[in-house]
C-alpha cells in the first residue's frame, strides 16, 4: 500500500528527555502518514492522553520517572489494544527486548543504534 492511501495516524512519543521527544518530533514531522503527535515525560501525562486523544501508534522509552514504561506498555496493552507501541530505549538488552515483546510491543529500537529507522517503522505501520 502506498504512503498516500495509508491512513494517518497520531503519535504519542512518551519520554522523560525533552530532547529525545523534539528530536523524534523533527524526524516524524516530514513523514506522510503522520497527522498528529502528542507529547509526554511521564505515565500519568501519557495515561490523561491516551484517554482525551484517538492515538495510534506510541513511541515509548522504558525509563520513565514515577511508573516506568513497562507499566506503561501494560497499560496501553490491556486498555487499548488497537494502539501499536514501538518500544525506543537505551535499555536495549535481550532480557528487555524479550519481556516487552511479551507484554505486546511491536517493535523494540535500540536507541543507540536504530534511531534513524524510526520513520521508515511509523510509514509502514
Amino acid at each position: 500500500m502506498s504512503e498516500t492511501l495509508k491512513i494517518k495516524k497520531n503519535i504519542l512519543i512518551v519520554d522523560s528527555s525533552l530532547l529525545i521527544i523534539e528530536r523524534l518530533v523533527s524526524i516524524l514531522k516530514v513523514i506522510s502518514v503522520v497527522k498528529e503527535m502528542f507529547k509526554a515525560t511521564d505515565f500519568t501525562e501519557a495515561v490523561n492522553l491516551l484517554k482525551e486523544r484517538k492515538i495510534n501508534v506510541v513511541l515509548l522509552d522504558i525509563q520513565l520517572p514515577g511508573k516506568d514504561g513497562l507499566a506503561l506498555l501494560k497499560h496501553i496493552v490491556q486498555a487499548y489494544p488497537e494502539v501499536k507501541v514501538i518500544v525506543l530505549t537505551n535499555l536495549a538488552s535481550v532480557y528487555y527486548q524479550r519481556l516487552c515483546e511479551n507484554l505486546g510491543d511491536v517493535f523494540f529500537i535500540d536507541k543507540s543504534k536504530d534511531f534513524d529507522r524510526i520513520p521508515e517503522i511509523v510509514s509502514a505501520m
